[in-house]
């Protein structure tokens, strides 16, 4: 959720790197941030509450220097979003700052210990326990690395937290449970030879200067200066490779679109062409993923927010296969396991970071199942824990609500029941359907009249979404992406289960977005769901491809090209995604950045 950004080495322009890295990392979510730089004169402290622009305006007033910083946008855990609250926090003696994602779950025992021996807290955070650790151990002789290891040693939780100290040039950072990668400046760099170095809870953060990544696992230390030096839990040093981020800076911009969501949604037939590209081979009639995995013999889905919706849809496709699957809320499944009944758990994680989901994949593994991570991220956690991984190659997405790795998730699915246990028939079917996808897709962003639609109906007092089988996930997602975005209510509902409670909800200013596609029993049942909705003067959206009659009971409708039926659902939800974006954006909503809302979910 939260941000960090570190950097040794940049000289004079050590604290613009740290606030242009914040400036990328806002699309984690956030509510205050700050900045510390080591200095000639011991250590400066700069935060705020509010957004990126407070600091910005505090900063104008302050003449900071140092080669030495760290910095953080924060998502509230423990206290509102205030000054005092706002990472970096200091010791008693403002030697040491810290800044820390993720939650310290024994806080309070060691908060009391401290207060016992003379502390003073001036926040109601967690994170301030750290550097009174620290400190502590300062001022019993320890060196600042070894009071760095000696205070995250007595932490409980989850963290990926970075210090700096007084008197000291260099940084000191330690990870569990929340991510945490070092960045490697230089032409050629090495461990050794670093220069500039930098920490971050994600790449974006200082990919401008270089492509050049080390990502850390959990229970390893940092410390960056001349170079860069990881150790593990016993103090043992480890060899790291350095990897190279196969994107450019350019993909985090904007590119003249007024939003990143828009620009994100625009951007899926490019998104979908790379997650395909190399592994539809019509000629064979196969899919070439190249995992070592064997056919499953039952399948459970683990996941959270979005990527459960793709679950759900991963989970009916293995159905339709004939191998039993089901899909579970990850915080569910990590507290509460079920019975395993399958030899696959597999998790989707658009960042490979979320916390329920690797909480539940951890769960799974240690009860013997075999893991795979379905995700966008090279290196994440999820990536390098699990035993197989299918990556969906979707790019950076930069926009809080997720929209093409949606719709990555779901063709990658697709290859991946294509590819592991459907038979040739099956693909034969689907695959051309999957090569065309890219086109259908541009096909509906070119024609779309999800705007005019949105404008209509821009001021209703709630939305309804309902579809069948695998059009319920898309149902399901179109309201949580509206959800999301305009803070206005809108729920999803399998469409047989409206006359079971939801249609006491439905009236004259309550719209009803339908999702028919195809002409067989499903679509039909939808179509009498209409009805029943036209019975109680509710307008109806009809998502369609003109096979059924539904357009013929439909006060509005969203075309999409026909094609097969498990993919015209991904058709469907861009319709969903258009009709979100602009009833948000006509409420002047902030879009990229919804309230209390964060692109990686990294605490439990």
């Amino acid at each position: 959720m939260c941000g960090i950004i570190g950097c040794v080495g940049r000289g004079t322009e050590t604290l613009d790197t740290l606030v242009e890295g914040l400036g990328t990392l806002e699309y984690r979510g956030y509510d205050s941030a700050g900045v510390a730089l080591v200095d000639d004169d011991g250590l400066s402290v700069v935060k705020a509450a509010g957004e990126l622009s407070a600091l910005r305006e505090r900063l104008a007033d302050r003449a900071l220097s140092g080669t030495v910083g760290i910095g953080h946008t924060r998502w509230s855990t423990h206290g509102p979003p205030t000054d005092e609250n706002a990472h970096p926090h200091l010791d008693c003696t403002g030697r040491v700052a810290v800044v820390h994602n993720g939650i310290i779950e024994n806080y309070q025992s060691l908060r009391a210990d401290l207060e016992a021996t003379g502390h003073e807290f001036r926040s109601d955070t967690d994170t301030e326990v750290i550097p009174h650790l620290v400190g502590k151990r300062l001022a019993d002789g320890d060196t600042p690395s070894a009071a760095f290891r000696g205070a995250v040693d007595r932490l409980e939780g989850s963290y990926a937290v970075a210090a700096v100290v007084a008197g000291s040039r260099r940084l000191f950072a330690a990870r569990n449970d929340s991510p945490l990668v070092v960045g490697l400046g230089g032409d050629e760099p090495t461990l050794d030879t670093a220069d500039p170095a930098f920490i971050a809870s994600d790449v974006p953060a200082f990919r401008e200067h270089t492509p050049h990544v080390v990502y850390l696992d959990d229970g390893e230390f940092v410390t960056l200066d001349d170079g860069i030096t990881v150790t593990d839990e016993t103090g043992t040093r480890v060899r790291k490779a350095v990897e190279t981020v196969g994107w450019d800076p350019e993909q985090t911009g904007k590119s003249g679109y007024e939003h990143f969501m828009l620009k994100e949604i625009h951007e899926q037939p490019r998104a979908l062409r790379q997650c395909l590209s190399g592994r539809v081979d019509e000629l064979r009639g196969a899919a070439d993923l190249d995992l070592d995995l064997t056919a499953p013999t039952g399948v459970q889905f683990v996941a959270a927010g979005t990527s459960y919706h793709a679950s759900l849809y991963g989970a009916e496709l293995f159905r339709r296969a004939g191998v039993p699957a089901q899909a579970f809320l990850a915080s569910e499944y990590a507290t509460s396991p079920p019975p395993l009944g399958a030899d696959l758990v597999v998790g989707v994680t658009q960042s490979g970071e979320t916390a329920d989901t690797l909480s539940a994949l951890r769960e799974a593994a240690r009860r013997g199942a075999e893991t795979l991570a379905v995700t966008n991220t090279v290196s994440s956690t999820a990536d390098r824990e699990c035993d197989h991984t299918l990556l969906i190659r979707s790019g950076p997405e930069i926009g809080v609500a997720a929209t093409k790795t949606f719709a990555g998730q779901l063709a990658a699915l697709n290859l991946l029941t294509l590819g592991t246990v459907e038979d040739v028939r099956s693909r034969r079917a689907v695959l051309p359907a999957l090569r065309d996808l890219p086109g259908d897709v541009q096909a509906v962003l070119d024609s779309s009249v999800a705007s005019t639609v949105a404008e209509t109906y821009r001021d209703a007092a709630a939305y309804f979404f309902i579809g069948r089988g695998l059009q319920f996930p898309v149902a399901l997602e179109g309201a949580l992406k509206l959800k999301e975005i305009s803070y206005e209510h809108a729920e999803g509902f399998a469409a047989g289960e409206l006359k079971h409670g939801p249609l006491a909800l439905v009236q004259a200013d309550t719209p009803v977005f339908a999702v028919v596609l195809g002409d067989g029993e499903r679509a039909h049942k939808t179509v009498g769901n209409i009805k029943e909705v036209e019975a109680r003067d509710a307008p109806v959206v009809a998502v369609t491809d003109g096979q059924s009659d539904a357009h013929l009971y439909a006060d509005h409708v969203l075309e999409v090209p026909e094609t097969h039926p498990r993919v015209a659902a991904l058709l469907a939800n861009v319709q969903l995604q258009l009709v979100a974006y602009y009833i948000a954006d006509g409420l002047g909503r902030p879009i990229d950045k919804p309230r209390n809302l964060a692109k990686s979910v990294t605490v439990e």
